[in-house]
């Protein structure tokens, strides 16, 4: 199967502004693309790359005073399969776990540990551990989170969804995250795009998607607590602890957004 995925945002900008961008198809991908996803400007300005803490390739630019739009179309080759599961996945005692998956099991910006630790041992202490252990947190967060684009919030953490029961996906899977984290499983925070493919019309416009991975039997597996079952034509983009780490545009200046476009789309 090939998808075709792509954005198009348009800013206006009263003066100069410098900016961060986490967009593009993951380097895991690298050997799945046929038409590289590659980020224009209009107008052009020159775009410096960079590698964050987490491996993830970013971009950096200065917008000029006026209107900018950033563009990306490419064609990615994928198996067409839904997300693997892997029912038998054993979660490791703590002193087991390699040492760069223990940042996966702290707190962070938006998955507040603390908060929720009294919480989740209430809540799955008596489930299975492993990949059955994780699947509850995922049941238990698509049933409390009503989902709507109304409900977003840029400053929504897992403790407020949690408490407020909504938000989108972001929220789904930052509550999730925290969840696994407190049960001693590690978990990270996945950006990137989602086709409806497989799935039934009418379907609504397109986005980027948010999921999480949980470190289980010695590999990361794909999760996601709001469609909470398998996807096919999921495209990563970037990894972090929670959302922060990972957003797909950080501008450092006073800026409208005109317009936003995301196309995940199956190419005959």
């Amino acid at each position: 199967m090939k998808l075709r995925v792509g954005f198009e945002m348009l800013y206006e900008f009263p003066q100069p502004t410098p900016m961060l961008m986490v967009l593009g198809t993951h380097f895991t991908r690298a050997s799945d693309i046929i038409v590289p996803d590659f980020l224009t400007t209009t107008p052009s300005v020159p775009i410096t790359p960079y590698r964050d803490l987490f491996g993830n390739w970013c971009s950096r630019i200065v917008a000029p005073a006026g209107r900018m739009r950033l563009f990306a179309d490419g064609l990615v080759r994928d198996l067409g399969l839904p997300d693997p599961v892997a029912a038998s996945a054993a979660q490791h005692a703590v002193e087991d776990l390699p040492a760069e998956t223990l940042i996966y099991l702290l707190g962070s910006r938006y998955c507040e540990t603390d908060r929720l630790s009294e919480v989740a041992w209430q809540l799955f202490a008596k489930t299975a551990p492993g990949w059955a252990r994780v699947q509850a947190i995922c049941d238990f967060v698509h049933r409390h989170i009503a989902f709507g684009y109304e409900h977003a919030r840029a400053t929504m953490t897992a403790w407020e969804a949690y408490n407020e029961g909504k938000g989108v996906c972001r929220d789904y899977a930052h509550l999730a995250i925290a969840l696994c984290r407190c049960m001693n499983i590690p978990a990270r925070y996945c950006t990137g795009y989602l086709s409806d493919v497989g799935t039934p019309p009418p379907w609504g416009p397109g986005d980027f998607a948010g999921w999480f991975e949980a470190y289980l039997g010695g590999r990361w597996h794909t999760f996601d607590p709001r469609n909470n079952v398998p996807r096919i034509g999921r495209v990563l983009i970037a990894q972090g602890r929670d959302a922060a780490d990972v957003p797909i545009t950080q501008t450092f200046g006073p800026n409208t957004l005109l317009g936003f476009k995301v196309w995940t789309d199956e190419v005959a």
